[in-house]
This record gives C-alpha cells, structure tokens and sequence, in this order.
C-alpha cells in the first residue's frame, strides 16, 4: 500500500459513523478539478506513509471509532489492498472505498471477500466526455460494469458527479444521471475553488445555485434519491 495521507478522525467521510480516512497515492485518471493533485501528480507526492503505522493506530481505537474510508487517488491501483482491508476489518471496523469505477474486476473480488460495506464511486460525465474529463482513454464498459456491479451488490452505496464547469455542463449532467440505476443515492457534488490538479480553477469554475436546483428537479424524475452536498 503506498498511503500518502491520512485523517485520524472524521464526522463525514463514511455516511453516519464516526472514522479514519486512509489516502492513497497515485491514480489513473487526471481530472483537472482534481482536489488531491498531491496524491495524483508523482512531481508533488510526498513520504509514504507505512501501512503498519495505520493499523497500530487503528488497534488501539477499536470501541472508539467505527470505520475507515480509503480513498485517494485511486485505492483500486494499490496491490496490497485487499490485505489491507482485511487486517481492518478484523478488527471490527465498517470500511468504506472511494473509487473511479476503473477496475471492475477488483471490485468484484473485494466485495465476494466481503471487505467493504459501503461503496462512494464518482462517475466523471456522459461516457463519450470521459477522455476529455480525465485525460486519459477510458473504456466506458469498464465504468458501465462498475455501476452494474455496485447498484446490484446489496451493500450501501452512492455515485456522484462533481459540477465542475465548463467540463460539465447542466445537460451533461442529466446525461451523466442516466446512467444511475433508479434506486441508487446520486450526489451532486459543488466544485470547491481550492488546490487543484490543474492551475487556475475558481469560482469561475462552478455551477450556479439556480443551475444546479433545475437539473436536481430533472433528475428527480428518474431518480428518487438524489442530494447536493
């Protein structure tokens, strides 16, 4: 595992528990709104952090906190993720996994081991706007599995969309949404002006409050479960 960060305590990650956040390094895609260009771009990586370093601490806090999220990056590169997850949830936590719907395959292995119990799976934008969104070529079968196999898994779970103009716009949006099976959680995510994997987004860079209230109520009429966050 090569962690490149974590949060000792957190009141939002993991949806209604209290837990740690693990942040991986190094991901696939290059999404310019990229928040964690840190744990994205190899110029900026820092010291890793040893796996072992974690579980000590995660040890002694068994009673206290219920959950970790992995997240990164992109946990789904990491090899030794599964062993990971496992030495976790042997000690009693709920684990959470962020991830780009990328690798399919790992998915279905981590979740026939039963090492996760919630799934957060951002799906960038209409497929045939991936490349453009992420910088790289992506097989839209890999992410059209990853939906399947997350919205049939029976676990909780959630896809999201970050609003991050002109990469996307309100329509895209909708399109993106048609993607989402009928009883799955949809959030829309605001884009945040902060540090990011491209120089030079702000405000500029986000939906307006009015835009992003009329595509909520288009959405709504596929999907019930639809939040802004």
């Amino acid at each position: 595992m090569k962690i490149g960060g974590w949060r000792r305590f957190s009141l939002i990650d993991y949806p209604g528990r209290i837990g740690a956040v693990v942040f991986t390094q190094g991901c696939n895609f290059r999404c310019p709104y990229c928040h964690n260009p840190e744990l994205v771009d190899p110029r900026r990586f820092g010291k890793t952090i040893p796996a072992e370093d974690i579980l000590a601490f995660l040890s002694g806090r068994r009673g206290k906190l219920d959950a970790v999220t992995v997240t990164g990056g992109e946990p789904t590169l990491q090899r030794g993720l599964a062993d990971f997850l496992t030495r976790v949830k042997e000690m009693g936590f709920l684990v959470k996994l962020d991830t780009n719907g990328a690798a399919p395959a790992i998915l279905a292995r981590l979740l026939e081991k039963g090492l996760v119990d919630y799934i957060a799976m951002d799906v960038k934008g209409p497929l045939d706007k991936y490349a453009a969104i992420t910088g790289v070529a992506v097989d839209a079968g890999v992410i059209v599995a990853s939906v399947s196999l997350i919205s049939a898994s029976g676990i909780a779970h959630e896809f999201r969309t970050t609003l991050a103009a002109p990469f996307l716009t309100p329509e895209d949006v909708v399109v993106t949404a048609g993607l989402i099976p009928s009883r799955s959680r949809y959030v829309l995510q605001r884009f945040a002006p902060a540090e990011h994997l491209a120089p030079g987004l702000g405000e500029k860079n986000r939906f307006t409050d009015e835009e992003i209230d009329v595509v909520k109520s288009r959405i709504e009429k596929h999907l019930s479960r639809v939040a802004i966050r």
